[in-house]
């Protein structure tokens, strides 16, 4: 196994926890003093500022957040092999999140950047250090989840190219009907 894919493992590790509302899997790819960071550019969703420790971290990305959101995608804006560490670093990691807060009837989308930080001295590398930065997320009106099952329809999961994602939803802002207009928003990565 090369040194690349431990690094992808555990960011598919993290994916699954938070998507499937696994938490105890966050323990297998966060370092049990690993630190989360928030930024956020959008007033349409609320985190704490800090969590400290991987049972903290499990809490606020996995069973705090699954209480509340559903039938959650996370995607990782990049081809799985083009993914680049230096020094136990991934610097910026685009994404894309669209889910659904059915207490409101409603469809999330969002995207912004992940930062990484390994602790290389294990054999695995694990997470010491994770900042989340969330440049937006929208909420839209869908109470029966179509646009949901649109959104999620034909995006390979969780490492997703961003030709792909720009040809889908590309291809679904640009119908008659004009339900889709927001997505062009999201059809490229934020930076």
């Amino acid at each position: 196994m090369n040194e690349t894919t431990l690094y992808r493992r555990a960011l598919e590790v993290y994916i699954d926890a938070k998507d499937n509302t696994k938490p105890v899997r966050i323990q297998e790819a966060f370092a049990p003093d690993a630190v989360l960071t928030f930024s956020l550019a959008t007033p349409n969703i609320a985190f704490p500022a800090r969590s400290d420790g991987a049972e903290a971290i499990a809490r606020t990305l996995v069973s705090d957040f699954g209480a509340r959101y559903s039938r959650c995608r996370t995607y990782y804006l990049c081809e799985a092999d083009a993914l680049v560490v230096q020094h136990g670093v991934i610097e910026t990691l685009p994404w894309l999140v669209v889910m659904r807060e059915a207490a409101a009837g409603a469809l999330r989308i969002g995207h912004g950047t992940y930062r990484w930080t390994f602790d290389e001295n294990d054999l695995a590398p694990r997470v010491s250090q994770f900042h989340i930065h969330i440049a937006r997320m929208d909420v839209i009106d869908d109470p029966d989840g179509e646009r949901l099952a649109r959104l999620q329809e034909g995006l390979s999961y969780p490492w997703l190219a961003p030709d792909d994602l720009a040809a889908r939803y590309g291809a679904l802002a640009g119908e008659d009907s004009g339900s889709f207009a927001f997505v062009r928003e999201f059809a490229r990565p934020v930076g």
